[in-house]
């Protein structure tokens, strides 16, 4: 990662709010990760149309969940910004796609150590090519959902999340 990429991360303005996810304001996301403020974040679980899920390997400067298997594209809402627009705007930088129809899932909120969020779960059918975005994403891999939700290096969200989809029938599955 350069140094220009990590030090705007750092000064990254996030959509701060409370546990009923009513807005709070803003902060930069070092000190909304330092005190693992409640925040909003998006998740764009990507499937092409055989059924198999996109898993994404993330770097290893990660600033939260470094090297783990991420099963969605996705991260936090910048203030002021609509969920689905971050969901766009992460989907096109972490796997240049650009484009595609998102389709809306649901909501949830997440707490586990050190993360306090609500997220907003969208799906998208993609068959073409990724282009990883390579501060972010080491590599990624195909799999149907029930293998990669049997990994143990998953990030502890996306494996909410993705369990959530699949109890509610939303998994995209081959015709």
């Amino acid at each position: 990662m350069t140094a220009f990429v990590a030090r705007r991360r750092f000064m990254e303005q996030v959509q701060l709010v409370d546990q009923h996810n009513r807005p709070r304001g803003s902060a930069p996301r070092a000190v909304m990760r330092r005190l693992a403020l409640w925040h909003r974040a998006s998740y764009v679980f990507v499937f092409a149309s055989d059924g198999r899920l996109c898993v994404q390997h993330r770097t290893a400067d990660k600033d939260i969940f470094p090297g783990a298997l991420d099963l969605a594209a996705g991260g936090v809402v910048a203030a002021g910004e609509a969920m689905h627009v971050g969901a766009r705007r992460e989907l096109a930088e972490e796997l240049g796609i650009r484009g595609a129809s998102l389709q809306w899932c649901f909501n949830f909120s997440h707490v586990s150590p050190g993360l306090h969020l609500h997220g907003g779960v969208f799906t998208v059918l993609h068959d073409g090519p990724v282009a990883l975005q390579a501060s972010e994403v080491a590599g990624v891999e195909w799999w149907l959902p029930e293998h990669a939700l049997a990994q143990e290096n998953v990030t502890p969200d996306s494996r909410v999340a993705l369990e959530r989809l699949l109890g509610a029938g939303l998994i995209p599955r081959p015709a």
